[in-house]
């Protein structure tokens, strides 16, 4: 179903069940995922919505670059573009949107390599799977790094924990520090983390709130990051107690970078269960 959020065009998805995302042409980004009547991700009241700035919140696309690591705008372009919608399909308790993006003037503005990338977002009764592709459409081999930013709202971050990246190897954005992760992630303050992905499925505990968090074995990162209050209180986009009801826990493909020859394609996904 067809409408709009702040002015941008969005494509809602239905489940049998009821549950409902709302799905951005602005970045390919889901901005709502209601299931069991509660909406399960963060998007910021105070974020930008205008087709051209990254909206805080919901599930951004970073690509082809993640945050500052390399020469492009940070996070890459895609989530600052318009998306082409693939049209949705529904069967068996499952509703599928694909939305594409091609390289074109805008894209070569930033990174002069062909393209085509696609995701897909896929919804069925208390899950949400948002699904990556990207191919090289030309004739040279070329790097990418990608993550899926996804916004998870929480009731309060001081009581919140993720559990399953115990013994995953862990580099400290905040503190510069290398390590191994010991026992369930809680937050106390800036939480800014690349850990090794996990081989099982990571779970948020939030209060009496549960959500299983999966990704495909081609993202070897997950990041978790919560700014805190007071770097919350210097991000425009965000309310001074933003920090408190949000976690990204992100699925990532981020300290070695997807090399694809021409023709080649990469796939990859994360999972959200209730």
């Amino acid at each position: 179903m067809d409408e709009t959020f702040r002015g941008q065009p969005c494509i809602r998805l239905r489940a049998g069940n009821g549950d409902t995302a709302l799905v951005a042409l602005h970045g390919a980004q889901v901005l709502s995922w209601v299931s069991g009547g509660r909406e399960r991700l963060y998007l910021s009241p105070d974020a930008v919505v205008d087709g051209q700035a990254a909206i805080r919140g919901g599930i951004p696309l970073c690509f082809p670059q993640f945050n500052q690591r390399g020469p492009l705008p940070k996070h890459g372009f895609a989530r600052n573009l318009a998306w082409r919608p693939g049209g949705a399909q529904a069967g068996e308790g499952i509703t599928r949107l694909a939305l594409h993006l091609n390289d074109d003037e805008r894209t070569r503005a930033w990174w002069s390599q062909a393209f085509a990338a696609r995701v897909d977002v896929v919804l069925s009764e208390g899950q949400l799977q948002v699904e990556c592709t990207v191919r090289n459409t030309g004739t040279v081999a070329w790097d990418f790094t990608i993550a899926l930013h996804s916004y998870l709202r929480v009731d309060d971050i001081a009581q919140a924990r993720v559990r399953g990246l115990d013994g995953c190897v862990r580099w400290d954005g905040v503190q510069d520090a290398h390590g191994t992760q010991q026992d369930a992630i809680s937050f106390g303050g800036e939480y800014d983390s690349v850990f090794a992905a996990a081989p099982v499925p990571l779970h948020l505990h939030d209060g009496a709130h549960r959500l299983e968090i999966a990704q495909s074995p081609t993202m070897g990162q997950t990041v978790v990051w919560n700014p805190g209050a007071a770097l919350c209180a210097r991000l425009p986009d965000l309310p001074a107690d933003g920090y408190a009801h949000m976690l990204c826990v992100e699925a990532a493909q981020i300290d070695t970078p997807v090399r694809l020859a021409p023709g080649a394609n990469w796939s990859g996904w994360q999972r959200l269960r209730v």
